[in-house]
């Protein structure tokens, strides 16, 4: 960080990138000037932006920071409740996903926005291969350690991490699906597709 962390400063930066996840998610990134952004955070110059942000790309990689600490928090309290079953950590992953999907459109629309079209000068996505890639290696994880303990049939771990994130991922592009509904069965399709007795 550029400048000293206290809470006025902490406090600023959260206005500037709740204003940058609203302008982003509703412009999209190519129209989410700093002079938009500062526009809808309701502070008087860029130049406040620019005090705590290098430039546009330092500001999105912080965007997509915070809605996955968010998330991360979120669905953190929900997997520490499941308890050590492995079936059980897998239901409330896809259940606490979902949920905070529903809960937080906005900022959805945001990351996908930035992971999809957020670029630097030579056409370089912005995200980070370590942000893109962290919810599957957790899946990846999960699946190991429940093939492990037996609770899990013998698969690629990383071929169903990426399935199961593409049928999460998906949920985020139709807000009107219903996500209990839909959480409810990608539960019964992935307790059928990981249980040891498919084997």
């Amino acid at each position: 960080m550029r400048v000293n962390d206290t809470v006025t400063t902490r406090a600023r930066r959260a206005q500037i990138i709740t204003a940058a996840i609203d302008t982003i998610a509703e412009l999209g990134y190519g129209n989410a000037s700093f002079a938009r952004i500062a526009n809808r955070a309701g502070i008087s110059s860029t130049r406040l932006i620019s005090y705590h942000f290098r430039d546009k790309a330092e500001l999105v990689l912080a965007v997509v920071d915070a809605v996955l600490a968010e998330a991360a928090e979120h669905m953190g309290k929900r997997l520490r409740a499941a308890g050590d079953r492995h079936p059980d950590l897998l239901a409330a992953y896809i259940e606490s996903n979902l949920e905070f999907i529903a809960e937080h459109p906005t900022a959805i629309r945001a990351v996908i926005e930035i992971a999809g079209n957020a670029r630097t000068d030579d056409g370089t996505p912005i995200l980070r291969d370590e942000q893109a890639d962290a919810p599957i290696e957790r899946l990846i994880t999960l699946f190991r350690e429940g093939q492990e303990t037996g609770e899990f049939r013998a698969f690629d771990p990383a071929v169903m991490a990426v399935t199961l994130r593409a049928a999460i991922d998906a949920a985020a592009g139709r807000p009107h699906l219903d996500p209990h509904a839909y959480a409810a069965e990608l539960v019964a399709l992935f307790t059928r597709a990981t249980r040891k007795d498919n084997a």
